[in-house]
């Protein structure tokens, strides 16, 4: 069954990526190969392959270190019958983060993670970054199919200013223009009303949280500077705006 042509088979895996905050995680163990599932919390580094915090005490963590191939299954966690809801399952390779890698999985993490700040420094946590080989995304009857990397990753190599910049944005989003971020979820995205905040942003787009809620803004074209990011920011804001 192929799917239907009306469906954006790689825009929904980027919004899964970028709105999950748990998904199951499957490992092997290193002496018998066998299958080991484990709910963990997640995030999105600014390509949208997964980030994960986890401890060396874990089981997981172990059969990683011993061999790092890894499945992560991520839902809508949709009402009702989890089932009709779209979901993935992301293959690919556990590899744990160090130097300045480490920092900026930390940031992107604690942005969308803030009470990992009462156990991210202890000596047996690290961050583990899961580079992607392939998905499979179910999303309901002829909406069925496999994506290769190129089609969910985002690009990103051509972005470093608007990466450097991207905390600063995310604070300042957060503490100064709390209102612009409710009006994106209320008005652009259909959302109810709440204390949305900024967890990061990217060439493709804005992630948004409010308490366990989590949101996608896409933009309407990439932005790869901090100034192309103020100004798709003011003008989305704008577009809001006009809406009523």
């Amino acid at each position: 069954m192929q799917p239907t042509a009306d469906f954006e088979a790689s825009k929904l895996a980027r919004s899964l990526l970028r709105r999950s905050r748990q998904g199951a995680l499957a490992t092997l163990m290193p002496e018998s190969g066998d299958p080991y599932c484990s709910l963990v919390n997640v995030a999105s580094h600014a390509d949208a392959s997964p980030i994960l915090l986890i401890s060396r005490l874990a089981l997981h963590t172990k059969n990683i270190l011993g061999d790092g191939r890894v499945s992560l299954m991520l839902d809508e966690r949709a009402a009702g019958d989890p089932l009709e809801g779209a979901r993935i399952m992301l293959a690919g390779r556990a590899e744990e983060a160090t130097g300045e890698t480490a920092k900026i999985l930390r940031r992107r993490y604690l942005n969308a993670h803030p009470s990992a700040e009462a156990f991210v420094d202890f000596k047996d946590f690290s961050f583990f970054r899961i580079a992607p080989s392939g998905l499979h995304l179910v999303a309901g009857f002829g909406r069925i199919i496999d994506l290769k990397p190129e089609q969910f990753v985002t690009e990103i190599g051509d972005a470093a200013d608007l990466l450097e910049a991207e905390q600063g944005a995310v604070e300042h989003m957060n503490e100064d223009h709390r209102e612009a971020m409710n009006l994106y979820a209320t008005k652009l995205l259909g959302a109810e009303s709440g204390d949305w905040c900024c967890t990061g942003c990217d060439p493709d787009g804005m992630d948004m949280q409010a308490g366990t809620a989590t949101l996608r803004l896409d933009f309407p074209e990439r932005v790869t500077s901090a100034m192309a990011l103020r100004k798709m920011l003011v003008r989305l804001a704008g577009e809001a705006r006009a809406k009523g």
